[in-house]
Parts: structure tokens; sequence; C-alpha cells
């Protein structure tokens, strides 16, 4: 903490180039900044100011070191910030973008809000890839790889995509036993709002061999529509784990082909870049964080 003392006397020294300037800034008196400024030369062994009867000018050296110090300034202020921030209670509006995976990220969302009751949730639901920074969001959950270098990132938790069809509808159609027994299937496939292209069926393959080509038997850009025609016995849908698990343990839907199935995907909240999280932005982190994929 002397060090730092030290250092906190010479920046201001250097930036008004007066030493009883610098002491009435900091309350102290001219000689104690002059004593402090060299002990500071004495340790480091390098003189930091020219000095002369009328003023004081910085050196080559202390230029340098000038920067130096501002930049240490700084970081123990926002450390100072950010241990202030921490005993007020988080409130405030918290704009918030969230893929279409309501049975999810619901029973997260609904404890956070009675834990935080002073924080305004505004959630968007959507899939498409929106621009967190020039949009205006807080925070925002996604998969994959984060790309965008302005923003921090944590993960939240992996899922997989399976294959599962109604019992009512494999005794009707049977059930495939490896990817080419799809062919004589109702295949529910979904499609990206973004781009309208469908998502392909992570069915392995071997090296070099195309992509397999599923019939349709219906498109549709959520994977909710998908979940309920599987259900009502009219095809096989390629969903989220998280999202199939309630009916598979209802016996409401089994998955087929588990071993031809080769897909581990990952949700990561994504945020702008920043020294200082705000309380609610911080609390709702490490919420997600520790709830979401509790199960």
């Amino acid at each position: 903490m002397e060090s730092l003392g030290g250092i906190a006397f010479f920046v201001q020294a250097a930036e008004t180039r007066s030493f009883s300037e610098a002491g009435r800034n900091l309350g102290v008196s001219s000689s104690a900044v002059g004593k402090s400024v060299s002990r500071l030369e004495e340790r480091l062994g390098v003189r930091l100011f020219h000095r002369s009867t009328r003023s004081i000018t910085l050196t080559a050296e202390g230029a340098l070191f000038l920067e130096r110090c501002r930049r240490i300034l700084c970081e123990v202020e926002a450390a100072e910030l950010e241990l202030s921030e921490t005993r007020q209670a988080p409130r405030g509006r918290l704009r918030i973008s969230l893929p279409l995976v309501g049975m999810l990220v619901m029973p997260a969302l609904t404890a956070f809000m009675h834990r935080y009751p002073a924080i305004e949730l505004d959630v968007d639901f959507s899939d498409r890839l929106v621009d967190v920074i020039e949009e205006g969001f807080d925070v925002v959950m996604r998969t994959g790889e984060p790309t965008d270098s302005r923003l921090m990132s944590r993960p939240l938790g992996n899922y997989r995509l399976q294959l599962a069809a109604s019992p009512d509808y494999l005794a009707k159609r049977g059930t495939p036993e490896v990817p080419a027994d799809l062919i004589h299937h109702a295949c529910l496939q979904h499609k990206f709002p973004s781009t309208g292209k469908l998502e392909a069926w992570p069915l392995k393959r071997a090296k070099g061999a195309a992509e397999a080509r599923l019939p349709v038997s219906m498109v549709c850009n959520t994977s909710a529509a998908l979940m309920e025609v599987a259900l009502a016995g009219l095809g096989i849908a390629c969903l989220p784990d998280y999202m199939l698990r309630p009916a598979i343990e209802r016996g409401e839907l089994v998955t087929v082909l588990d071993a031809h199935i080769e897909h581990q995907g990952a949700f990561r909240l994504l945020w702008p870049s920043s020294k200082n999280l705000a309380p609610k932005l911080r609390v709702f982190i490490d919420f997600m964080v520790e709830e979401l994929f509790k199960r």
C-alpha cells in the first residue's frame, strides 16, 4: 500500500508539474509529495523528474513510468468500484436475448425473478443471430463458439441432439436400425428462421460420403411444434435431449438410432466486454450458470 501511495503522489506531481499543486490536490504538504517521490526514485534506481527552483519536468524514464502508473491506478479504482457495487442490491432493467428453448430456460428464469424481484427482465426469444452491442442487449444466450472479439462469454452446459418418435408410430412403421432406413419414414425437420435452411440431422457417415437426403413429412421453424407432431405419432423428429427427456421418462417418446448419432452442442452466455459488470448482470450470469443445467 505504501508503494501505491507513492505512485499516486508521483502521478499527481507529473500531471500538475508541481509538488505544491500535487500536495494541495492530495491534502498533504508539498514536502510530503517531494519526499514520497524521492523514496520512489531511490527504490527504482532512476530519476523520474528534472527539478529546478520553479518547476519539475519528467525524465524519459519518468514519462514511461507514468503511463504504467496511470493504468495501475485505474485498475485499483475499478476494483474499489466493483467491491462497492457488490454491497448494493442488484436492481434495474436487464435486456436479454434467448433462443426459442422456453422449456429449458423458463424454470431458471422464474426462479431468478423470485430471488431478484428488483431486477426487471426484458426478454427477447429469438433464434436469429442478434448483434449484442448494436441492438443494446445486456446479455444473450446462444449455442456454439463465440466469434465476436468484443464479447465476453461463459459456458452454461452441453446438450445432444437425438432422434425420437412415439411408440405408436414405431409400432406402425417399424424402428429404423441404420440411417438408411429413414428413407422409409416420415421425417419431421427443423429449418433455421434466419436462413430457411434445413437443420442437418447429426448422423454418422463414412468419410467422403454424401449427406443422406431424408424424406420430408413436415418442415417447421420451431422445435416445440415438431415435438407436438412427434408426440401425435406422425413421424420422427430430431430434437435436443433436454427437450425430449420429460416425454421419454413418461414413455410418450422413444429415441432411435442412438448409436448412429454424433453430436454435442453447448450453450453460452455472451455480453459486451467491460472491466466492470453491473451487479444485475453479474448475478444473472452466476445464477444461470448454477441453475440452468442443474438437473
